[in-house]
């Protein structure tokens, strides 16, 4: 069923977004230059696809943890989240950096962290050393998309930032594509330890790229001493108008990585009944669907911003797309699970169109910390998600092939289902307060 699928419904979906792509623009936006995609972003994207392919990896190399390590899926989801955990933890300080260094520098040295990470995470023979190498793993990546971002304001006309940021997530998002049956293979035939070396080498070689090809540019740097800049993080916390936004993109964003970075395989595994091979492959076109999902709705938004119509609009009509998706899997309505998981890849991360707002709203120079705080929202609910998930399905018994019922995956989704439908209401109901945006 799911294969004689699995052609069809990519074109569908094309079909289905093409009208949109091609609305008419009412008024002109300046292009992006090509030198800025290729030397100022294209690096920058680089270690996005390191970071997205770190962060789904265990998804696949489930089975060798808990085979080699005796993991169970609690352990599974502490270990996993631990990623998500010290990447939230980050983001703070992170922005700091980001807007007092910029992102080349900044990026460079947190890449090397991630190889340090990856490294311990080689030669780790318990739970304890595994998940502290998964942790400082998410240190090191904790800037991927965050330094991205910064590096679109700083080189990007602000009219086409949603444009660009799509560019930058659907490139990087390749990592998702990777972390499924690339890696399962890689994994099969090197063994997992070996396969994490060889990331080590990688993450090095991304971090040279990123100081030697990028070039400098503090535009919009802020002024100030440290304190100061501190304390204007503490204002962005404290803005009404931040937490307008903040539970809406923490807890469908957060799902989102929870999901796809781990619990979709066991899903497909114990629910779905697929062996772990064909699990991999329908996690890679999952992968696919987020690649191609972020640049279509980049381009929708790009499209309806030239109208007149806020990217906050639009992002509210994917993110209640991303619920009808997570309704038809908690029900599991199996005609439509390959549309619905296809569905839940593609949209999972229309969050990211606030991001080019909260620029607006807070001004470039606060860029990195603004888009860091609310990214520490996301990643502190993913974290949460991943590991409560966990704790729930270990609530109930295991089959005798030693997975989870259906009735485990469903008690555990159902749950966030239901805390996102309440975050959207509030976002609805605070939806005047987020118009205009202060320029």
């Amino acid at each position: 069923m799911w294969h004689q699928h699995s052609t069809l419904v990519p074109v569908r979906l094309v079909a289905v977004l093409e009208y949109f792509v091609k609305l008419p623009a009412s008024t002109a936006a300046p292009a992006i230059p090509f030198g800025i995609l290729i030397a100022a972003l294209l690096p920058f994207s680089f270690g996005y696809f390191l970071s997205q392919l770190l962060r789904a990896v265990n998804a696949v190399v489930a089975p060798n943890l808990q085979t080699d390590i005796g993991l169970t899926a609690s352990e599974l989801g502490l270990l996993t989240g631990a990623y998500l955990a010290a990447f939230a933890c980050f983001q703070l300080p992170l922005g700091i950096l980001l807007d007092r260094y910029g992102p080349r520098r900044v990026q460079f040295a947190l890449l090397l962290v991630a190889a340090m990470g990856a490294m311990l995470f080689a030669v780790g023979t318990n739970v304890a050393m595994l998940t502290a190498a998964r942790a400082l793993i998410g240190i090191g990546f904790a800037g991927g998309l965050m330094a991205s971002f910064k590096a679109v304001a700083l080189w990007v006309p602000e009219a086409r930032r949603a444009l660009a940021n799509a560019y930058v997530m659907s490139l990087g998002g390749l990592g998702l594509l990777c972390a499924t049956a690339p890696m399962e293979w890689v994994v099969g035939r090197f063994g997992w330890r070996t396969a994490f070396v060889g990331l080590v080498a990688v993450t090095v070689g991304a971090a040279l790229l990123i100081l030697l090809a990028v070039p400098e540019r503090r535009g919009g740097a802020p002024g100030g001493t440290l304190g100061a800049q501190i304390r204007a993080t503490g204002e962005i916390l404290t803005d009404r108008v931040f937490w307008a936004l903040a539970p809406l993109l923490g807890t469908t964003a957060g799902m989102h990585i929870a999901i796809q970075t781990l619990w979709a395989g066991p899903w497909f595994r114990d629910v779905a009944g697929l062996d772990r091979g064909t699990a991999a492959t329908q996690l890679f076109w999952m992968a696919a669907a987020f690649v191609f999902g972020i640049f279509a709705t980049g381009t929708v938004t790009d499209r309806f911003l030239r109208r007149g119509v806020s990217e906050l609009d639009v992002m509210a009509g994917f993110i209640a797309l991303f619920l009808a998706a997570q309704a038809c899997i908690i029900i599991d309505i199996v005609p439509l699970r390959l549309v619905a998981w296809m569905t839940f890849g593609m949209v999972g991360q229309a969050a990211i169109l606030a991001y080019p707002w909260l620029s607006r709203h807070f001004g470039v120079a606060r860029t990195g910390r603004a888009n860091s705080a609310m990214n520490l929202m996301i990643f502190a609910s993913a974290f949460f998600i991943q590991y409560a998930v966990g704790l729930i399905i270990d609530t109930y018994p295991r089959l005798p092939s030693g997975g989870f019922g259906p009735a485990a995956y469903q008690a555990a989704f159902g749950l966030f289902f239901v805390i996102q439908v309440l975050a959207l209401v509030w976002f609805l109901s605070q939806r005047p307060r987020l118009l205009p945006a202060k320029g």
